[in-house]
């Protein structure tokens, strides 16, 4: 029953977009290069005490197994936590900040189907050492260089402040399990819920009308004026200060076209301290990637440091790229008594920078069904050369 089938939320990637997401992920890889990043890989299995745990990622969300000494393992559900872990063992004498990439597929199990792969690819960067907005400020106009170079032109950046909502929903609420529940309701994007949800709180008006206000508080800069307005604690003020530090090292950048404020996103991963964002693009109904600053999550290996970085989903941003990949391969079709100058003719072919397959007729059932999928096709057949 299960020939065909694939587990729940994993994908098979056939050729045309197996070309496409290679051109893409070379295009991203190699502007990260040309920033100074250096590229690691790291296992695809983790221990679940170590990187598991610290991964931020839900427990019911983790592929688990066990080694053959009981240890459970985790296949690796991001890339952050393992590069955390070999930041602060192996790359710990090196001089600090660190500028560390990668490729690689990450895990998630499903719980059910609904459009989200449990196998995806992400490309992205720590910068670690580095506790100043000029780092959060570089690796986010990395990013959008970054996502040019792939080709993606409509896209946008929310920035918000982890800081500014935390200070306000512990000033208004007093109470953590109460702001968990508004936390996700905007981490769900549920704008209505949360509306219905402050308006059912035993509160007074005016602090009711402060949570509704959090809302509003997206779009240009100038809302940060808005915001210092609601709420007067020194964690909220220490945020927006962060904010504006933000946007005039983006200006320096000459990014700010692609920024816009929104200080009311929360994000799943629990390790963020400060300045998060997420990136949308037309065309995709997820997020195409997302990122901010952890400055807590080496102190889980002894090794305190802070760290920013980003991470991009490779098939979102395709998705949003929109693009067909033709394939232009040429053929050379040959019987077994010209095998010789078929081989010479293809070697010519390839080392022209050109992709060739080369075929015994006899191995072929239905020749014009056959031929149809290149863009050239050279018969060595019989006596004579014939192209078409």
């Amino acid at each position: 029953m299960f020939m065909f089938e694939k587990p729940l939320g994993m994908v098979d990637t056939l050729p045309n977009l197996y070309e496409i997401k290679k051109k893409t992920r070379q295009a991203m890889t190699s502007t990260i290069e040309h920033w100074g990043f250096q590229f690691i890989e790291t296992p695809t299995l983790e221990y679940y005490e170590t990187v598991g745990v610290q991964s931020a990622i839900l427990d019911q969300q983790l592929f688990k197994l066990l080694d053959q000494q009981g240890h459970t393992l985790v296949l690796r559900p991001d890339m952050t936590a393992p590069i955390a872990r070999v930041a602060a063992s192996k790359l710990y004498n090196t001089s600090y900040p660190l500028r560390l990439a990668y490729s690689a597929n990450v895990f998630r199990a499903q719980q059910r189907e609904g459009g989200r792969p449990a196998e995806f690819e992400q490309v992205g960067v720590e910068l670690i050492g580095d506790g100043t907005t000029s780092a959060d400020a570089e690796t986010i106009a990395l990013m959008i260089e970054t996502l040019k170079q792939a080709g993606l032109e409509n896209f946008k950046i929310a920035i918000g402040h982890i800081g500014f909502g935390n200070a306000l929903f512990k000033e208004v609420l007093g109470n953590q399990e109460r702001a968990d529940v508004l936390r996700r309701f905007l981490y769900e994007k549920n704008y209505v819920g949360y509306r219905e949800h402050v308006k059912n709180l035993p509160l007074s008006s005016i602090d009711k009308e402060r949570l509704l206000n959090l809302l509003k508080l997206r779009g240009d800069i100038e809302k940060v004026v808005e915001a210092k307005e609601m709420i007067s604690s020194q964690e909220a003020k220490n945020s927006l200060e962060e904010i504006n530090q933000l946007w005039s090292a983006l200006e320096a950048f000459q990014v700010t076209d692609y920024i816009k404020l929104d200080l009311n996103i929360v994000s799943h991963m629990s390790y963020y301290t400060g300045i998060l964002y997420e990136v949308y693009a037309d065309n995709v109904g997820f997020l195409i990637g997302n990122g901010g600053r952890y400055d807590h999550l080496f102190e889980k290996f002894n090794r305190a440091a802070p760290a920013t970085g980003f991470g991009l989903h490779i098939d979102r941003i395709i998705e949003a790229l929109n693009i067909e990949e033709e394939q232009n391969f040429h053929c050379v079709i040959y019987s077994q008594e010209r095998r010789t100058e078929a081989i010479a003719h293809t070697t010519e072919l390839r080392a022209s920078e050109k992709k060739v397959v080369m075929q015994d007729i006899s191995g072929i059932k239905d020749v014009d069904a056959f031929t149809k999928q290149f863009e050239e096709v050279v018969y060595f057949i019989g006596s004579k050369k014939e192209e078409l």
